[in-house]
């Protein structure tokens, strides 16, 4: 075993390497969070990570404002990069890990009038995106890397190549009327990408600018992947199956999905309106007495 001389960082390169397959936006999300692991682990030797050690840095998160949902994705990308040191035989044994409780997915959603108000407080080459991410549904990625290229007006579609995508599998983009509209006021910006400022990609649409727009649109704890959720939760409340939504969203698990259930409820509204006429039907007065309502 070469445990004692490898290093955090050499780990972290080597399973970076490894994970040249992935996807840009699976990439993308976990360099995010192995910038937080670094700032706690950079320069510690793989063995001197122990539970201890686990635990102070989730300490040190939750200390700083973060959510435990947040933390338990370090410690998932921890536990990554640590398992191939383990395959590579850097690492004889890894060290526990317990996630932290009370951390269920989050499911942060805004009104349409609420999304209406963040679009006119947004700076005018943030205004495509947004609005865009709100009807397709794209993850940031998606929507900075989209190419003309990967758009056909005339068919009135949009496509995400499969190294692109998340789960790693192709993404058919039907596009609305909106989508389109929005799509043909950035005609001629760029010979390549789709969203550009000042002739340049964009490249990173979660900036102090589009922060401030949600502040001064009186928008509490929203972030740009929120947009995607938006776009699913009305999918959801207007009816849209939930295989369906799968696919349009590219998710490759239907359980993940099931944090959208409970806003549709159009399948469920013929059993209640069922149920209400066979007791009203049952009832001698021909109606049935709510709870709580009085008799006399």
């Amino acid at each position: 075993m070469r445990g004692t001389s490898v290093k955090w960082d050499e780990a972290v390169k080597s399973w970076l390497f490894e994970s040249l397959n992935k996807s840009a936006a699976v990439i993308e999300n976990e360099r995010y969070v192995l910038d937080a692991l670094t700032a706690s682990f950079s320069g510690l030797d793989l063995l001197s990570i122990d539970s201890a050690a686990i635990r102070a840095h989730c300490r040190a998160r939750l200390d700083a404002g973060r959510k435990p949902r947040t933390v338990n994705r370090d410690l998932r990308v921890m536990r990554a990069v640590l398992r191939a040191a383990q395959r590579r035989g850097d690492l004889s044994q890894l060290p526990a890990f317990q996630m932290l409780k009370g951390a269920s997915k989050r499911v942060r959603w805004i009104t349409f009038e609420q999304s209406r108000a963040l679009l006119e407080h947004l700076p005018p080459h943030q205004v495509g995106p947004v609005a865009f991410a709100l009807e397709t549904g794209l993850r940031k990625s998606n929507v900075s890397q989209l190419r003309w290229d990967q758009v056909d007006l005339e068919r009135s579609l949009a496509w995400i190549h499969a190294d692109q995508a998340k789960a790693r599998r192709a993404i058919p983009v039907p596009l609305s009327p909106s989508a389109i509209n929005i799509l043909r006021g950035q005609r001629g910006q760029h010979p390549t990408r789709v969203f550009s400022y000042l002739g340049r990609p964009i490249s990173n649409f979660n900036t102090r600018a589009f922060r401030a727009a949600v502040r001064a649109a009186g928008i509490e704890d929203f972030t740009w992947h929120d947009l995607r959720r938006t776009w699913a939760s009305w999918h959801a409340q207007n009816g849209t199956p939930m295989h369906v939504l799968q696919e349009l969203g590219g998710w490759s698990d239907p359980s993940m999905l099931k944090v959208y259930a409970h806003l549709s409820v159009d399948h469920l509204r013929q059993h209640v309106a069922a149920n209400h006429d066979r007791v009203r039907d049952r009832h001698p007065q021909g109606r049935h007495r709510g709870v709580g309502e009085r008799s006399d």
